[in-house]
C-alpha cells in the first residue's frame, strides 16, 4: 500500500498544492446557478435537469476532464420511464359490509412498477410483517404463506435489536428499506404492497413520502421481471383503520411484526381494492460523466470514483405557494464541489497513478437509480474501481472538527482514510442514527452492491467556534427544508465547510489513487 518514496514525494506535492485551490468562493457560485429557480428544481426529464447536466459538462470541459460517456460524449444515457398517477386515483379497504375510502396525498400515495396504463385489484389483504426474508438471521415472514394476487401490508425497517449479531443491531440493514420491501413483495407475486408509515419506522415525516405521488422515474422495466401493480404507503392512521376493520390495533400488529417467530397471516376479511390509471412517458435522462488518465501505464487502467447526484424534485405541489423544489443543499452543494475537485485533479502534475472518473449522476430521489445504472455499467470494469466516493448535502453554515464517513469502516483502507482525516484535524464519527440506513440511502451504495469499496463524506456537526446549541439549531432548519421548496440558496451562506469537505474528499481519492497496491476487498454491502 505504498508508493515509491521519490514518486510520492512528487505526487503528495502536486495534490498539496492543487488542493488548496479548492475554495469555498468558487463553490459558491455553482450552488447559486444549480439551485436558482431558472432550473426548475432539476427534475429528471425536464427541461431544469437537462439545464443542469449541460452546466456540469460545461464546467467538466473547462476543468480539463476528458469525456467518459459513449463515442466521446459527456454524458451516458439512463433509460428511464416516467410514472405518473393520473387524477382520480382510488384506493379502499372492505370488510364485512364496511368499507375505508383513503384520499390520494392525504392517506396513501405511490406508483406502479407494473408501468402499464392501469391497475386494478381487489384482493385479500395479507399482514407480512417487515416483509423480510433473511436465512442469514433465520427470519422469514412470508414462510408457509403464498401472496401471489395478494395486497401485502407490512411495516418498513426491521425488527430491532441489541445484538449486533442479529440484523447489525440498532443499525439498520438493506432488509430495512422501503426499496427491498417492494423487491421482495414482487418476488413473492403479491399484486401490490401497502407500506404503513409512522415516523419512527421510516425515520422520517409523511411530507417526505407524499413525494412518491410526483411522477416517478423508474428504469425501464425489461417483460420478465416481476413488478408490483403498486408500489404504496398509507398514513399512520389509515393504518390504524385498516387495523380496526380486521379487528386489530396498529400497535399490536407492530409489537407481532418485531417479534420472533413472527408468520404472515391474513388481515381478518379485509380485502383491498384499488383503481388508478397512470401516464407514462420514455425519458432519456444522463449522468455526466468525466475523466482524468492516471501517469502510471498500468496503474491507470484503475480509478477511483467521486460522484454527487445533480437532480432534485422538479417542480411539484406549491407550499406557500412556491412549487419549485430547489434543492440548494440536496444537491447544488455537493454538484458544485465535484466540478471543484475535478479541475484540481486536472491541473495536478504529475498526475496520480490511478485515472479518476467524475460522475454527476440522474435519478437519485427516484432510489439511485442513475447510479445504479453507472455502476453495472460501468466504463472500465468495476475490478478496476479502487474505489466510490459519494459528496450529498453539505451544511453551508462554516467548518467543523468531525466527519462521518458513512460506510469507510466496511471498506479494507480504512486506516488510509483515517490517516488522511487525521492530516485534516478532521476526528472521524460513527453515524449518528444507524437506525435511519443512511448507508443504503446514497448513492455509494449503488457502487457497493457490486462489490466496490464505496463510501459517502458527511459533515459531522461539531462545528468550529459556535456556541451551544448551534448544531441543533442547524439540524432543524435542515430537516425543515429537506425535499421542501424551502431548500433555496441563500447569499449570506458561509462555503468554508464546504471548502473544507471538497478539500478533504479530494485528498481522500488522491490518497486512494496513490496507493501502490490495494488491500483485498471486504464484503462492503
Amino acid at each position: 500500500m505504498r508508493t515509491a518514496p521519490i514518486a510520492a514525494v512528487l505526487l503528495a506535492a502536486s495534490a498539496a498544492a492543487q488542493m488548496h485551490l479548492i475554495e469555498g468562493e468558487k463553490i459558491r457560485p455553482h450552488v447559486r446557478f444549480l439551485a436558482h429557480d431558472l432550473l426548475e428544481g432539476r427534475g429528471v426529464g425536464q427541461r431544469g435537469g437537462q439545464l443542469a447536466a449541460q452546466y456540469i459538462a460545461a464546467q467538466f470541459a473547462a476543468a480539463g476532464l476528458k469525456p467518459g460517456g459513449p463515442g466521446g460524449s459527456w454524458f451516458q444515457p439512463v433509460p428511464l420511464r416516467i410514472v405518473e398517477a393520473a387524477p382520480g386515483a382510488r384506493l379502499s379497504a372492505h370488510a364485512s359490509g364496511k368499507t375505508l375510502e383513503w384520499r390520494w396525498l392525504e392517506d396513501f400515495v405511490g406508483t406502479s412498477h407494473q408501468q402499464l396504463p392501469a391497475a386494478q385489484f381487489d384482493a385479500e389483504a395479507v399482514f407480512v410483517g417487515h416483509g423480510i426474508t433473511a436465512p442469514e438471521y433465520q427470519w422469514d415472514d412470508y414462510a408457509g404463506t403464498d401472496v401471489r394476487g395478494k395486497v401485502v401490508v407490512l411495516f418498513t425497517n426491521e425488527p430491532p435489536s441489541a445484538d449486533e449479531k442479529f440484523f447489525q443491531g440498532r443499525a439498520l440493514t438493506y432488509y430495512g428499506r422501503w426499496t427491498y420491501k417492494y423487491e421482495e413483495a414482487a418476488r413473492r407475486g403479491a399484486i401490490a404492497a401497502l407500506i404503513i408509515h409512522t415516523t419512527p419506522t421510516a425515520s422520517y415525516g409523511w411530507q417526505v413520502v407524499r413525494a412518491n405521488g410526483r411522477p416517478q422515474p423508474q428504469v425501464r422495466r425489461k417483460e420478465a421481471e416481476p413488478a408490483l401493480a403498486f408500489a404504496g404507503w398509507i398514513t399512520e392512521q389509515a393504518g390504524a383503520q385498516l387495523a380496526a376493520l380486521a379487528g386489530e390495533r396498529l400497535d399490536d400488529l407492530l409489537k407481532a411484526a418485531d417479534t420472533r417467530g413472527f408468520r404472515a397471516r391474513p388481515l381478518g376479511r379485509v380485502k383491498i381494492r384499488g383503481r388508478m390509471q397512470f401516464r407514462l412517458s420514455d425519458v432519456e435522462t444522463e449522468n455526466v460523466v468525466g475523466f482524468v488518465p492516471g501517469s502510471d501505464p498500468k496503474l491507470s487502467q484503475e480509478a477511483v470514483v467521486l460522484s454527487a447526484h445533480w437532480d432534485h424534485l422538479g417542480v411539484g405541489e406549491p407550499v406557500n405557494g412556491d412549487s419549485i423544489y430547489n434543492g440548494a443543499l440536496d444537491n447544488a452543494t455537493g454538484c458544485a464541489m465535484l466540478i471543484e475537485m475535478a479541475r484540481a485533479w486536472a491541473s495536478m502534475e504529475p498526475k496520480p497513478l490511478r485515472s479518476a472518473w467524475f460522475v454527476a449522476v440522474t435519478a437519485e430521489e427516484s432510489g439511485l437509480l442513475g447510479s445504479r445504472y453507472f455502476a453495472e455499467n460501468p466504463p472500465i470494469p468495476a475490478a478496476r474501481i479502487a474505489a466510490a466516493l459519494n459528496f450529498d448535502s453539505y451544511s453551508p453554515y462554516g467548518r467543523v472538527r468531525d466527519a462521518v464517513l458513512t460506510g469507510a469502516e466496511r471498506t479494507s483502507f480504512y486506516s488510509a482514510v483515517q490517516s488522511v482525516a487525521r492530516r485534516h484535524q478532521l476526528t472521524l464519527k460513527p453515524d449518528p442514527r444507524p437506525e435511519a440506513g443512511g448507508y443504503y440511502r446514497s448513492d455509494h451504495f449503488s457502487f457497493a452492491r457490486t462489490g466496490v469499496p464505496a463510501f459517502s463524506v458527511n459533515m459531522g456537526n461539531d462545528y468550529e467556534g459556535k456556541p451551544p446549541g448551534f448544531a441543533a439549531e442547524v439540524g432543524k432548519k435542515t430537516a425543515a427544508r429537506y425535499h421542501q421548496p424551502t431548500d433555496e440558496y441563500s447569499e449570506d451562506w458561509d462555503f468554508s465547510g464546504l471548502e473544507q469537505f471538497a478539500r478533504f474528499g479530494f485528498a481522500l481519492g488522491v490518497e486512494i489513487a496513490n496507493l501502490e497496491t490495494l488491500p483485498a476487498r471486504a464484503d462492503a454491502r
